[in-house]
């Protein structure tokens, strides 16, 4: 547990450059392939504005309709040289190899920058208050960085989400060729975005026909002692899951930095996925021995969970 504080202590400080510096990376992300389209500032009744970055495949046109497949912490997919690590997620190689090897249905993709307010706006609403209130007074004491409290005054996720699908969402449907059905809208993201795409599945299982929840944070917090959230997020799980008949669903972790925290709450959610009859024709679960907590370690694998959501039927 030593091993891991380290690395907190730099994943608050990129998490506070990222949120709290956007505005140097006002420019748009270059992609090797396609098309970026930005949303600048796009305004909520719901959660704070944001940038949402759109990426749009070679040959894009409004005579095809494409699958859509939504992403958080949107400033890292795409161009390394706008983030403070250099590291990038590597959307649009990925999936311009995919499509060219015709590996993927048509698709778009939409990049929805994260906040300030990144981990109360991802940290899964339900779960934190099915707790007793004792347990959820000392969660919101944690502090992230000059005892600025990580949670904030609670989590606000259940608001990002009516953002995402009473916002956002219709505004891309009516605007890009899209086939908006369940079978054809997907989400993806790492750590709490990770988290945040296994609640949104749970709660708009009409909307969402699948889900990638890389490295998946199920801690909530940075620590594994006398820590209640991880069975509130499973016992959710349990409880929330929708059908298998008509959702995917992909979870993976790595092994080192803070992915060595997740393989027990991992294997429980596999647990509760064969309980509810997911079988590998619509759920899996990997484990990649080595890889860390980072864009270079989720680009090496983003092939996999793009396929499993967005293959071929």
């Amino acid at each position: 547990m030593k091993a891991i504080f380290p690395l907190l202590n730099k994943i608050w400080l990129s998490a506070a450059i990222i949120m709290l510096t956007g505005s140097l990376y006002a420019q748009l992300p270059k992609v090797v392939c396609g098309t970026i389209k930005r949303l600048e500032n796009f305004p909520s009744k719901y959660i704070d504005p944001r940038n949402v970055d759109i990426w749009l495949p070679e040959g894009y046109s409004g005579d095809k309709k494409y699958a859509v497949l939504y992403m958080h912490d949107g400033q890292a997919l795409f161009d390394s040289t706008l983030m403070w690590n250099h590291e990038e997620w590597g959307v649009d190689e990925t999936l311009c190899k995919l499509l060219a090897e015709n590996k993927i249905k048509d698709c778009i993709v939409v990049g929805i920058w994260n906040t300030a307010k990144r981990f109360p706006e991802y940290f899964p609403q339900q779960p934190f208050y099915s707790l007793n209130q004792p347990d959820q007074q000392k969660i919101l004491a944690i502090g992230r960085d000059k005892n600025t409290p990580l949670l904030g005054n609670g989590p606000v996720s259940d608001n990002y989400l009516k953002f995402l699908v009473n916002e956002l969402k219709p505004y891309i449907d009516s605007h890009y060729s899209t086939a908006p059905g369940r079978k054809t809208t997907f989400i993806m993201g790492s750590s709490m975005g990770g988290l945040i795409s296994m609640y949104a599945i749970c709660e708009y299982p009409k909307v969402f026909g699948g889900a990638a929840c890389m490295s998946t944070h199920w801690p909530g917090i940075f620590t594994t002692v006398d820590n209640p959230i991880p069975a509130a997020f499973l016992s959710y799980l349990n409880g929330h899951l929708p059908s298998p008949k008509d959702h995917k669903i992909y979870f993976d972790h790595g092994s080192a930095t803070l992915d060595a925290m997740y393989k027990p709450y991992q294997q429980s959610a596999d647990s509760i996925m064969r309980a509810h009859g997911y079988t590998d024709a619509n759920w899996m679960s990997r484990e990649f021995p080595g890889d860390d907590h980072s864009e270079r370690s989720w680009n090496r694998r983003l092939a996999i969970p793009m396929v499993f959501l967005l293959g071929k039927d």
